[in-house]
């Protein structure tokens, strides 16, 4: 008596049907946003380094060794900030005139990635406008 059998299955193994083998179609591409980004809701408010922003009032931060994890209580959304400077610049937000007054004291370098990653807060409403 023959069985068929996968390649690597153990002998007696039953054979997976057709249907449950994902499909080519159903696997998501590499160029696919990740699944927080896909849940993402947009604010609508689009990040201007001119204007002040503070950190949302019902959003928690808790410090971590690679920076913070957002906490919103609002939308029960977890968001982890995983630079120190952003965490810096987010806590600077309240007290300077401008979100570039925060980011001033971020180095040159790696300025345009803590504005990206600010400017994604704003418009997922972990920061908002004052």
């Amino acid at each position: 008596m023959t069985s068929s059998t996968s390649v690597g299955a153990p002998q007696g193994a039953p054979t997976p049907s057709p249907s449950s083998t994902p499909s080519p179609s159903s696997t998501p591409s590499p160029s696919s946003p990740s699944p927080a980004h896909a849940l993402a809701r947009a604010s609508g408010t689009t990040f201007d380094p001119a204007r002040a922003y503070r950190l949302h009032p019902k959003v928690a931060l808790r410090p971590e060794r690679f920076g913070a994890l957002a906490y919103s209580y609002d939308t029960r959304r977890l968001s982890l900030l995983k630079d120190v400077d952003l965490v810096t610049v987010v806590h600077a937000l309240a007290d300077v005139p401008s979100a570039a007054d925060a980011l001033a004291a971020v180095p040159a370098a790696k300025r345009p990635a803590v504005e990206r990653a600010l400017g994604r807060l704003v418009e997922t409403g972990f920061v908002q406008p004052r």
